[in-house]
């Protein structure tokens, strides 16, 4: 019999399209984890129990009758509640959004996977607005990390990451703008993949910084991040950033092999600042894949300070009205940043454009020589909850905006990044970022499956000697 809590999604689809197990079984099996557990974790802010019951029926009906429902074949899915569900208020982590009219169709995404046969069992918590790296919510309370409840799961996408860590849904789909989705992936031991700026559609989502904004997927294994980034592929003529390039289909590839590809480690800025076991992970990556190249990404701190300024900026005027309104029915520590960003002169954001042309420049040249880069995703393991300063390489530095140290420089000029776990028996998660030029999520996914064929990364499971975890 299949392991429902610790199962990848391919291995659950696979089950019930052989008539192994039930399509409804798996779905209540989940809901019932999520009604038990999530009261330790905090991953839902909303759980479709009864839709969610009538999409498996339906998945169990359509195979009785011969009929293929779909790759992922009554697999539950959740997503960050920032993607529209028809029926559903779209909350953005916000106490404002709140009083919003419910969605009147699914995002694309969510629209796409349940087409692939994926069966939506609810809506998961967040940082407001998605700025934040922590998703300690003031409205909906703090997301807490599976492996240990006093620590963070990271943020924006928390409970993301947080419900397939726990074993509720073994994938779920978040945002990532700095680096919302791979932080918290490293956090929790998972895989989480941010992909090419513009390649997923983004319609029915609801945005933090139009520029730099992308959705991805969080999984239990790379296979699944494949399927997920697949089935997600394709124009939609509903969001005019969404990319008009053909499909690559990724999965198809995992065993291709990593023979020929040109594999670096990112020094400089990407080698400093971080505990050394942070660091360690990106060389036990190094060394499984016998990989003593370096490469630097020029000036990546300047481009962290102008990620900061576009960001603020734009989320900034998202939500001018509310701030001038109702100011105090935003999360302080969101109100308080996008107030600094209404104060951004106009020839910085300017200028941090400008800038971010030059950088695109730089790292695309470095692409003609390299074909993956490694880097650590976070300086550090999960934090403890609450705390506003932390110890990083013996220096104190505040906890929210360092925990993206490593991946605000990539997302700056949108290059697709995976969030890979590090193996590491009877410690916190690690993640180590596998890079590449724009539009190659096949190259990093390949890199991925190899070195999850060896052992050197796959999914962590929380274990009760890790803090409060279970």
């Amino acid at each position: 019999m299949i392991d429902l809590q610790q199962a990848d999604a391919i291995a659950t689809a696979t089950a019930i399209k052989n008539r192994e197990i039930s399509a409804k079984t798996v779905v209540s099996a989940a809901l019932e984890r999520i009604a038990t557990q999530d009261q330790k974790f905090n991953s839902f802010t909303k759980v479709t129990s009864d839709t969610a019951i009538t999409a498996a029926e339906c998945i169990d009906k359509s195979l009785s009758q011969g009929e293929n429902p779909g790759i992922l074949a009554g697999v539950p899915f959740a997503v960050k509640n920032l993607f529209d569900i028809a029926g559903i208020t779209t909350l953005a982590g916000s106490k404002i959004n709140a009083e919003n009219s419910p969605a009147i169709k699914d995002a694309t995404a969510v629209a796409r996977l349940k087409q692939a046969g994926a069966i939506l069992v609810g809506a998961l918590n967040m940082d407001e607005y998605a700025y934040g790296f922590v998703t300690e919510n003031s409205h909906y309370g703090s997301t807490r990390n599976p492996h240990d409840t006093t620590r963070s799961a990271g943020g924006s996408s928390g409970g993301s990451s947080a419900a397939v860590a726990a074993g509720f849904v073994p994938i779920t789909l978040g945002s990532d703008t700095n680096g919302s989705i791979r932080v918290p992936a490293a956090l929790c031991g998972i895989f989480g993949l941010k992909p090419t700026y513009g390649r997923l559609s983004r319609a029915g989502v609801s945005l933090f910084c139009s520029s730099f904004d992308h959705i991805g997927s969080f999984a239990r294994s790379v296979r699944d991040i494949a399927a997920t980034f697949d089935i997600l592929q394709g124009q939609d003529l509903t969001d005019p950033v969404c990319t008009t390039r053909p499909s690559e289909l990724c999965l198809p590839q995992l065993n291709q092999g990593i023979e020929k590809l040109r594999i670096a480690v990112a020094d400089g800025y990407f080698a400093q600042g971080a505990e050394p076991e942070a660091l360690e992970a990106v060389a036990k990556i190094a060394r499984a894949l016998n990989v003593s190249d370096t490469v630097t990404l020029p000036e990546s701190n300047r481009a962290r300070a102008a990620a900061y300024i576009i960001t603020a900026s734009e989320g900034a005027n998202l939500h001018f009205g509310n701030l001038r309104s109702r100011p105090q029915d935003f999360d302080p520590a969101t109100r308080d940043r996008f107030l600094a960003g209404t104060m951004m002169p106009a020839t910085w954001y300017i200028q941090a454009q400008r800038f971010r042309q030059w950088y695109r420049q730089q790292v695309q040249e470095i692409f003609q020589n390299v074909d993956i880069i490694l880097a650590p995703t976070t300086p550090c393991v999960a934090p403890p909850l609450g705390v506003e300063k932390m110890l990083i390489a013996g220096e104190e530095v505040l906890v929210r905006p360092n925990l993206g140290l490593f991946t605000q420089p990539l997302s700056f000029i949108g290059l697709p990044v995976l969030s890979v776990p590090i193996q590491r028996p009877n410690a916190l998660p690690l993640g180590v970022q596998i890079i590449a030029a724009p539009y190659n999520e096949a190259l990093i996914l390949r890199v991925a499956a190899v070195l999850e064929s060896q052992g050197i990364v796959s999914v962590l499971v929380p274990s009760g000697g890790l803090g409060n975890g279970n």
